[in-house]
């Protein structure tokens, strides 16, 4: 069996009027990510790890931002089209654990929805996804609620 490991690494400013939206999962909150797509930044990471693992570059190169194709769009469209491109390469997904870096709103009530989201559309148990939260302890830009950042990382395997 062929084992790749893959990282990814999201960041989005926080802005008013804007939706926020974290593993396909709308978070009722009066600020959201700033981003040319829903700026879904847990998604957007598990992508890039996604991507990395497989050899096939990064979301930038699959999703570019500078076109009117992924204009507001739902992120889980975004995966799912992932999802294709490493099954393509002959992939499975062995698990992915996650991390997201936001001081306020506590995610936690919200985290078993998004793995259930993420882990339907990837074709994969539940218990093979992680997902936690936490703040930046009021430090940096995650910390004065500026912004977001996630870190993901994930297993592919190849028999």
């Amino acid at each position: 069996m062929k084992v790749r490991a893959g990282f990814g690494y999201d960041v989005h400013r926080l802005v008013e009027n804007r939706k926020l939206i974290l593993g396909g999962v709308y978070i009722p909150f009066h600020k959201g990510c700033l981003a040319h797509s829903d700026g879904d930044a847990l998604i957007h990471a598990i992508i890039d790890a996604l991507l990395g693992a497989a050899g096939q570059r990064d979301i930038g190169w699959h999703f570019p931002d500078t076109s009117d194709e992924f204009k507001n769009i739902d992120s889980r469209i975004l995966l799912q089209k992932t999802f294709d491109i490493i099954q393509k390469e002959g992939y499975r997904v062995g698990n992915i654990d996650c991390t997201i870096s936001l001081e306020q709103p506590k995610l936690k009530l919200h985290i078993p929805e998004m793995i259930a989201v993420i882990s339907e559309i990837l074709h994969m148990p539940v218990g093979a996804l992680s997902v936690k939260a936490g703040t930046n302890e009021k430090m940096g830009f995650v910390g004065t609620g500026e912004g977001v950042a996630v870190y993901a990382v994930c297993i592919l395997e190849k028999d």
